[in-house]
């Protein structure tokens, strides 16, 4: 075995104390019956080796893991534009914070709090005339796996629920900071954070944030090195919300985060790892996701600092 898989292998059996302190997310109703003891990691380097451990293989909703797929779409299609409608600064606040994005006049922060992400979306809403199927058929030739699909339940559980969010869209639309309809703009929204991806699979989609924008096997350009670096950055900064500094000091890597319980995280020019367990810590980010991640930085010695 490779060191990375014996990596894995040893984090699987260290991180089994850490079951039972986190609460699966439950104000999404569809979230709350999914066991709180599953646990899946993969590791994907880019010279294509994969290495995988637990539930690896099994589908989870990736929530706010979607919100880099919102924004290296939108990236591609319209570049810098973007930062005229979105800051890239940590926020500071809850991810779905009303207070700050009324104190900063419809700004949202970055991309990755859910106001940052409805403006992203919003973006996505005037470029495609179907952006649903445009995102999920982006994400499907990301990882090639055409059977990628949107979990319809999980979707209208956000829907039904997502009354926070409906109103940070609300408050977006009166600071002009939507050009489309709330309701069309948090239907591809909700969608979106309703696909269901397993570790490998978000991976293999993302790979490319670890090797200069390109996909190592075929050596196409998903995003350019200078976009690529700035997503990492923002990453790096913004990607868990209000525990990012915590993050950093315990894992040195750039991640993302899902209340699905995901958290993908990049050591670019090395290797991309997605990590699954869905118990959530009081900031809503994985609690036995953050250990394996930190545990996988102190036994390999590799991180960005």
């Amino acid at each position: 075995m490779s060191d990375y898989q014996k990596i894995l292998n040893k984090i699987q059996d260290n991180v089994q104390p850490f079951f039972g302190k986190g609460k699966v997310a439950d104000y999404i109703p569809e979230l709350s019956s999914i066991s709180g003891d599953k646990f899946g990691m993969a590791l994907l380097t880019t010279k294509g080796e994969l290495y995988q451990v637990g539930d690896a293989e099994e589908n989870f909703s990736i929530q706010s893991i979607s919100k880099i797929f919102f924004l290296t779409m939108a990236l591609n299609q319209i570049g810098s534009k973007i930062w005229q409608r979105v800051g890239r600064e940590p926020s500071g606040s809850q991810f779905n914070s009303l207070i700050q994005l009324e104190h900063e006049e419809g700004i949202p922060r970055n991309p990755f709090i859910n106001s940052g992400a409805l403006v992203i979306v919003d973006m996505l809403c005037s470029l495609y005339e179907g952006p649903k199927l445009n995102l999920l058929n982006y994400i499907r030739k990301l990882c090639l796996n055409p059977n990628i699909e949107i979990n319809d339940q999980v979707s209208i559980s956000e829907r039904m629920t997502g009354h926070r969010n409906a109103s940070l869209a609300c408050f977006l639309k009166s600071y002009h900071n939507l050009e489309n309809e709330v309701d069309h703009v948090l239907d591809v929204y909700f969608n979106g954070c309703a696909i269901e991806m397993n570790s490998i699979d978000l991976c293999k989609s993302l790979l490319f944030l670890a090797n200069k924008g390109k996909q190592p096997d075929t050596e196409n350009i998903c995003l350019t090195y200078r976009n690529t670096k700035k997503v990492n950055s923002l990453m790096m900064t913004c990607g868990l919300y209000n525990e990012v500094g915590d993050f950093a000091w315990r894992v040195g890597l750039p991640g993302k985060s899902g209340v699905g319980g995901g958290i993908v995280a990049v050591l670019p020019g090395k290797y991309i790892t997605t990590v699954w367990s869905p118990e959530l810590n009081k900031n809503g980010n994985s609690f036995v996701g953050i250990k394996a991640l930190e545990l996988l930085t102190t036994y390999s010695r590799k991180s960005i600092f």
